[in-house]
């Protein structure tokens, strides 16, 4: 009798105290999913109607922090520029701002320099960021990559210094000369040679100002609205025949040759404009008695069939270092000596300009004592091309020659400066001008 009882009343206990237990479990399990957890700071729901929306559309990177400086809503953009980083706004300047609005409600806007993440250079990422209140617990970060305006605004003012400069030199000179001239007025042969100075300097002011308005054409132009297949047998006749005189007086030659049946699409006088400068600075770069070949050939890219055109000088060459700069506006590899040619500095920056606008590029190669190469990779005008091999009689068999002023000089094959030289690789049949 005394065994069941006690049975029975362990029995009753064990109840009760299940009972307590599953009480005391129903309110924690309660108390848990009224707490606020990590996940359910960054769902949408806490956001006002609408702004989710209208922050995945927006090109800033977008930020919103609740009452707590947690991350409630960030787009891709915050965490590639590393704005965002384990769900914390990881910028200290932009949190006090957040918090100094979440106080006064005051809409602030600062610009920064932050440092770019993953490069290890110092590289510096310029920002602006614009705190505003959003509803009564939410703040929003804007912030708006300054970096691309910041050094586009600084090739400007480069570039209008140094157009300042290089106008400021012929025109100092012209100034000076002038004087000269009007004090010399009784001695004629210092008047001659001040003469001849003033118009060495008019025209070095003549096609510094032409390179100028050309280098604003190529910017401001779209190449493939007058887009056209131009042969480029003519492109290279025209570059040679704006060097004759030139590499004439040098006794220089000038051998072109695999321009046969080949066409480029694109703008017929930016492209003859930059092949014309390619050339120009190889016959004003080269020494006496040498050889300037110009080369064409097709070849094979993923995107679709290319046209090569490579010019090849036997000058001095360019160091690993000027080859990097070559291409910047204003910069000479030798000031020295290009005061000397008449050299601007804008040729090859005009040539890397053109290039890009019809979707190719220009790629320089050059060993010390051994000359340079520079080869333009430029689209093929497929459409006309296929016409050629359709109607073979629209073509003529020469319109890739030269014309030799009536010289009747025999071809020569040019022999490779290197044997990366592709210009004096590929030529066939060249013609040579001396």
């Amino acid at each position: 009798m005394d065994v069941n009882a006690a049975v029975a009343a362990a029995a009753a206990i064990a109840g009760v105290l299940t009972g307590v237990i599953a009480m005391l479990a129903f309110r924690w399990s309660e108390r848990d999913q009224q707490r606020p957890t990590r996940t359910s700071l960054h769902t949408d729901p806490v956001l006002p109607p609408g702004v989710d929306t209208v922050l995945s559309v927006l090109r800033s990177s977008a930020v919103v922090l609740d009452e707590a400086d947690a991350v409630v809503k960030a787009s891709s953009a915050a965490y590639a520029l590393g704005l965002v980083r384990g769900g914390k706004l990881a910028v200290e300047p932009m949190l006090l701002m957040a918090r100094d609005t979440r106080r006064d409600g005051e809409i602030r806007q600062v610009e920064l320099d932050l440092p770019r993440r993953g490069t290890g250079r110092g590289e510096a990422l310029a920002v602006s960021a614009r705190v505003a209140p959003l509803g009564s617990r939410l703040v929003l970060l804007l912030v708006e990559d300054l970096t691309e305006a910041r050094r586009i605004e600084a090739v400007r003012r480069d570039f209008v210094a140094n157009v300042s400069h290089e106008l400021k030199t012929p025109v100092g000179a012209l100034s000076l000369l002038s004087e000269a001239v009007m004090d010399a007025s009784d001695d004629p042969e210092a008047v001659e040679r001040f003469a001849g100075r003033m118009q060495i300097e008019a025209t070095r002011l003549t096609n510094l100002v032409q390179e100028i308005i050309d280098l604003s054409r190529v910017q401001n132009d779209d190449p493939l609205e007058d887009a056209e297949p131009v042969r480029v047998g003519e492109l290279v006749a025209e570059a040679i025949d704006r060097c004759r005189h030139q590499a004439g007086a040098k006794q220089i030659t000038m051998a072109a040759g695999g321009t046969a049946d080949l066409r480029i699409w694109g703008n017929r006088g930016q492209l003859a404009a930059a092949l014309g400068n390619l050339v120009e600075n190889a016959v004003n770069y080269s020494p006496a008695r040498t050889r300037v070949g110009i080369a064409a050939r097709r070849v094979t890219a993923p995107g679709g069939e290319l046209i090569e055109i490579a010019v090849t000088d036997q000058g001095l060459g360019i160091s690993d270092k000027d080859k990097e700069r070559i291409f910047e506006r204003f910069y000479r590899v030798d000031p020295a000596r290009s005061r000397a040619t008449g050299g601007t500095g804008l040729g090859l920056a005009i040539v890397k300009h053109v290039a890009a606008s019809h979707g190719g590029e220009v790629t320089v190669w050059s060993s010390a004592g051994q000359g340079s190469t520079f080869t333009l990779r430029l689209p093929e005008a497929g459409a006309a091309r296929d016409r050629a091999q359709q109607h073979p009689d629209l073509d003529d068999d020469n319109d890739d020659d030269v014309e030799n002023d009536g010289a009747g000089q025999s071809a020569h094959s040019s022999r490779a400066t290197s044997p990366d030289s592709p210009a004096y690789q590929t030529l066939s049949a060249p013609e040579v001008l001396p």
